[in-house]
C-alpha cells in the first residue's frame, strides 16, 4: 500500500491533553522490553573487565 498521500501531513497535537515527556513515554513501554535482564548482564560483564 502506498502511503505517499499522508507522509507530509502535520503531526497532530492535542488541545485537551498535554504532551507526554520522552522519559514517561519510554517508561510506559519498559515492562514490555524484549531485553529483560540486559542491563544486569552489561553490569556483570563490565565487572569482569575492571
Amino acid at each position: 500500500m502506498n502511503y505517499e498521500y499522508i507522509l507530509h501531513h502535520p503531526h497532530h497535537v492535542s488541545k485537551k491533553h498535554p504532551q507526554m515527556s520522552i522519559l514517561n513515554r519510554a517508561a510506559q513501554f519498559a515492562p514490555f522490553s524484549a531485553l529483560t535482564g540486559y542491563e544486569e548482564a552489561i553490569k556483570r560483564t563490565a565487572e569482569k573487565f575492571k
